[in-house]
């Protein structure tokens, strides 16, 4: 079968690189002749652990191929799948799906034969029978199906997410489409990954609710941890202690600066909205977005309070800028309106990231970018961690003494022992811990 993704960033990318993995014949297409030129080359334009490997390796064997050619490409695909962005729109909140729609009306006149049509980015609940309308619109003599196949990717481990998922999920109501989907996916079977087939609507609700849940635990444990802070409890112990509750889980447990990254802060205020719209709101995750806002702020006024009370003229080191370790992605990094407060009120700052450096300074200015941990806490008046790599938790205590002009250091991950910390003399703040 010859499969073509249609966007060839983050999700289009992972997931086309794996399918070929499988012995599939996957093309990636994207508008971007800059991204497609760099990826014929070998060189990949986002950062995720074995991805570079697995591109080259299913390129080598011409499994995996790239180009700017919609037409010529679509014509020869049995299986299509749009993995093009949906990013808030702006002004309202809900999901913007210009992109998907484009792709769609660019698509359909060049459709030959039966043909199935995956729906791999985030969409509202409904979208697919909006896809339908249009291609009805612009190509009605087309024999295609439409399917929703959320993606269930974590950044930094996306490869073993794809190849290893705790499920698939699949909306689809054609019979030959869901044979097709069974065929694509069967490669799963010998890893016993469970393969949900559902109608497409609760297929596409399934991602938002997902997505919104795990903000939703994100955001408990942080308000928990703004308890503990006035009562002396430990949110570490109070994490593991409800985590050790099989039905409730230790994962997405662990108090820290508020969600971040490309889907969490969309994903939940699209589902706000889709609930306003529809009159059945979700007063819920309506909270969850307010806090996780009212979390950003609370880090910055942690962060003035460790200085004494103020932050005018003073140097903040900051390690850390990507949302989460182990990606380069900035988008919607809870680093993002620290650094904008702190300079605001009066700080300079010098950061550090393993790998968001480049994508970091299309979002962040007047900043001194440095070139490792230790240089950029060379002349700080505090630390801020923000970001946990483990590149940082190997950095002893003796070294950040040495590198700052005061021994101040606000983690905000929870990275350090505070026993230790102060031993040593620093002024140590982190979150939820006495």
């Amino acid at each position: 079968m010859n499969l073509t993704m249609i966007g060839a960033g983050y999700v289009g990318l992972v997931s086309g690189a794996c399918f070929a993995d499988f012995g599939w014949r996957v093309t990636c297409v994207d508008r971007d002749a800059d991204r497609i030129a760099a990826l014929e080359a070998g060189e990949i334009p986002i950062y995720e652990p074995g991805l570079d490997a697995l591109v080259a390796r299913t390129a080598s064997q011409d499994l995996l191929r790239f180009t700017t050619d919609m037409a010529a490409t679509v014509a020869a695909a049995d299986v299509i799948f749009l993995a093009v962005g949906t990013p808030s729109r702006r002004g309202d909140g809900h999901a913007d799906l210009s992109f998907i729609f484009d792709a769609v009306r660019e698509l359909a006149s060049h459709l030959e034969g039966f043909t199935v049509l995956v729906v791999k980015s985030t969409v509202p609940v409904g979208t697919g029978d909006r896809i339908e309308e249009i291609l009805r619109e612009t190509a009605p003599d087309a024999d295609v199906a439409v399917v929703s196949n959320p993606e269930f990717l974590r950044e930094g481990a996306a490869i073993e997410d794809f190849k290893r998922p705790d499920r698939v999920v699949i909306g689809v109501e054609c019979p030959r489409a869901r044979e097709v989907m069974q065929r694509i996916y069967r490669p799963l079977s010998l890893n016993q990954a469970p393969i949900f087939m559902t109608d497409r609507k609760s297929s596409e609700l399934i991602k938002y609710a997902s997505n919104a849940f795990l903000a939703m635990k994100i955001t408990f444990i942080n308000e928990m941890a703004n308890l503990c802070e006035k009562v002396g409890a430990d949110i570490q112990e109070v994490a593991r202690g409800i985590g050790a509750d099989g039905r409730i889980g230790s994962k997405f447990l662990h108090a820290g600066p508020g969600y971040g990254g490309s889907c969490f802060p969309k994903d939940t205020l699209a589902l706000v909205k889709t609930a306003q719209d529809n009159e059945a709101p979700s007063r819920l995750i309506e909270t969850v977005v307010a806090v996780n806002t009212d979390r950003q702020r609370a880090m910055v006024r942690k962060v003035i309070e460790a200085c004494g009370g103020s932050v005018l003229n003073r140097t903040v080191s900051v390690l850390g800028l990507t949302f989460k370790p182990n990606t380069d992605d900035m988008r919607d990094s809870p680093a993002i309106p620290l650094i904008v407060a702190l300079q605001d009120a009066g700080a300079r700052c010098r950061v550090y990231d393993p790998e968001g450096m480049e994508n970091a300074r299309e979002v962040i200015d007047d900043v001194t970018y440095c070139d490792s941990a230790l240089e950029c806490l060379d002349g700080g008046d505090v630390m801020v961690l923000v970001t946990e790599w483990d590149a940082f938790r190997g950095i002893s205590p003796d070294a950040i003494k040495a590198r700052l002009t005061a021994p101040v250091v606000v983690d905000l991950r929870n990275v350090f022992r505070p026993d230790e910390m102060r031993a040593r003399g620093f002024t140590y703040i982190s979150v939820g811990r006495p």
